[in-house]
């Protein structure tokens, strides 16, 4: 039998999901993931455009799981079917990556020496949320993601008890399990395109989340109020050679 932790020759697959993404950074995010990952996982979230054909369309996206009707409502379930559906095929490590993610350049170069290794089972980044455009990140009270680590890369160990807590928003997109494991804080960062559109695109993040979760049980009122800042504080954009 093979060591679980293998130092060579390790089998990346990311995993994903979606919902209407046709007009937004799905190609592109795929044609990133492309450059490094073995394949991809996808669940897509009953959309109702072109997300599935556009995602079937990359040949490295292993499989598409189309649910009928969404689960957004339910976002813990998304992360536990995600999760399901990706570790049956038994990879040696998975990234969780959303439609709006995308790593810093020199990262499709180096990923093979953060999993090629035996002494840690987890992987954190720090994420950039690029704001009204792709040349500058927010940075302020409500908006400093960036200053911690996010786990999104994970070494799968078979027999390990995987378990998400029950939260309808904000779920976490990995198991909390592997918090009790050694992990590592790499200085690689993300960059999440998520509030990167216009003022209109943002008001209606805003407005959704507002419908989602009015009394801020899930996340924060204060946050979702600054969406709205009309001058937020915006630092530019570099990109690091490591």
């Amino acid at each position: 039998m093979n060591p679980v932790r293998k130092t060579d020759g390790n089998h990346l697959t990311a995993m994903m999901q979606v919902r209407n993404e046709e007009n937004r950074y799905l190609e592109r995010v795929l044609d990133h993931l492309s450059e490094f990952v073995d394949d991809l996982v996808i669940v897509d979230d009953a959309s109702t455009d072109r997300t599935v054909e556009i995602c079937r369309s990359f040949p490295k996206v292993k499989e598409v799981i189309q649910l009928p009707e969404s689960h957004f409502h339910k976002e813990w379930e998304l992360k536990h079917l995600l999760w399901k559906e990706t570790s049956k095929y038994g990879p040696d490590w998975i990234l969780s990556i959303d439609a709006d993610e995308i790593f810093e350049d020199s990262f499709s170069e180096s990923v093979r020496s953060l999993i090629d290794q035996d002494q840690f089972d987890w992987v954190g980044f720090r994420i950039y949320d690029l704001w009204s455009g792709h040349t500058h990140y927010r940075e302020d009270e409500h908006w400093n993601l960036h200053k911690r680590h996010t786990m999104m890369l994970v070494r799968y160990l078979p027999g390990f008890p995987y378990y998400y807590l029950q939260l309808d928003h904000h779920a976490h997109r990995l198991p909390l399990s592997y918090n009790a494991l050694p992990g590592c804080l790499s200085d690689f960062r993300v960059k999440h395109f998520g509030w990167a559109g216009d003022e209109q695109e943002r008001f209606r993040k805003y407005e959704r989340y507002m419908e989602l979760d009015p009394e801020g049980r899930w996340g924060s009122r204060e946050h979702y109020e600054s969406i709205l800042d009309p001058a937020p504080r915006l630092l530019k954009w570099r990109e690091l050679d490591l």
